[in-house]
């Protein structure tokens, strides 16, 4: 048993040096006297270089968290919180489980533990695999009302077919030729709702000569006043993939932040490389990640988790079906595509397994 006061602040510093969470401690006046390495990795500073600041200035953005500490440290009762978004120095956003720890009732020596366990990752993942299990499902659906919708389709063109050859009437023709107009254009739409029926046609392609290609094409689309920047990494190498796949997939992306824009804004199509990430259930030890970000109002909080579902639109004049074909086509590369927004900026991330399936 160690009895040493000395040996005992030695055993708990080696401790919290070890464990994998950021620990953080605070004084009686929420002055910073400690910081662990994993806190130092979360910070990307230094203790040395943060020691002694105070709470209210290291997490300046995240009230909650401030509200939830002075709490903890004045009922001297212990204090947890799952997913807290914390605001961190660079302006720098992450999500963490927090847990606050009162040590100490003398009010001079007394101090505050506080754990951030960072719960990003597992929260991305979750979000891929409810994104994957939507998709799946809506496909599913769709592919069952489209089953039930053709028939009865087919035979109502056929008898306008029929119909129409058995007038001599060529006014009443005119009607029988609206039906089988109108029979096409729901074929083309459940097709449409259906989404690629092909498997990619797979080849070694460049992701920034595709990117070129849909900016020509949706700046012949656009307003003058809108801008399409351009920021790509020249070590991304090529991908494995459908090239005309891609490009369907990039250009609904495009051409729909475009028309979030209307007049003016900016668009910026840019990449870079992902090393170690999961998309789905797999691992990837490298992945191509391709952006379209605009700096439009962005899309309604409500809307965020139904984009990808078909004939949902925030737009009058929409179908609602850009953003399920795009995904459905990344899904075929073993991809995804991932959205968030707030106003000023949306964005699309298209995530791409870079080795070979």
């Amino acid at each position: 048993m160690i009895q040493d006061p000395l040996q005992h602040n030695a055993l708990f510093k080696r401790i919290l040096e070890n464990a994998n969470t950021a620990m953080l401690v605070f004084d009686h006046e929420l002055h910073l006297t400690y910081l662990n390495p994993a806190g130092e990795m979360l910070f990307a500073l230094s203790l040395h270089r943060i020691e002694g600041s105070d709470l209210h200035s290291l997490f300046a953005h995240s009230n909650k968290f401030i509200h939830n500490v002075e709490m903890a440290f004045n009922s001297n009762h212990p204090f947890t919180e799952r997913e807290l978004v914390f605001t961190l120095p660079g302006n720098r956003h992450i999500t963490a489980d927090c847990t606050i720890t009162p040590i100490g009732k003398d009010s001079l020596n007394a101090c505050l533990l506080v754990e951030l366990a960072q719960v990003d990752r597992q929260l991305r993942i979750a979000r891929e695999e409810h994104l994957l299990a939507q998709h799946s499902a809506t496909r599913d659906v769709i592919r069952g009302m489209a089953h039930e919708i053709k028939n009865p389709l087919g035979g109502l063109r056929g008898a306008a077919q029929l119909l129409e050859s058995e007038l001599e009437n060529e006014e009443l023709k005119e009607y029988t030729g609206i039906i089988i107009q109108e029979a096409d254009r729901l074929q083309n739409l459940m097709n449409r709702m259906l989404g690629p029926n092909t498997l990619p046609q797979k080849k070694n392609t460049n992701i920034h000569e595709l990117l070129e290609r849909v900016r020509q094409l949706v700046k012949t689309e656009i307003p003058d006043e809108v801008a399409i920047a351009r920021d790509y990494d020249p070590s991304l190498p090529d991908i494995y993939a459908d090239p005309d796949q891609l490009i369907q997939a990039v250009l609904n992306l495009t051409r729909n932040a475009a028309q979030s824009l209307k007049a003016e804004g900016k668009i910026t199509l840019r990449t870079r490389v992902l090393r170690q990430i999961t998309l789905g259930h797999k691992r990837h030890k490298l992945a191509a990640c391709i952006e379209v970000i605009d700096n439009g109002p962005g899309i309604a909080p409500e809307m965020l988790d139904k984009i990808f579902y078909p004939m949902v639109t925030g737009r009058a004049e929409g179908t609602g079906l850009g953003l399920p074909i795009a995904q459905a086509l990344i899904n075929q590369h073993g991809g995804l595509i991932e959205c968030s927004s707030q106003p000023g900026e949306t964005i699309f991330k298209i995530l791409l397994p870079l080795e070979k399936s």
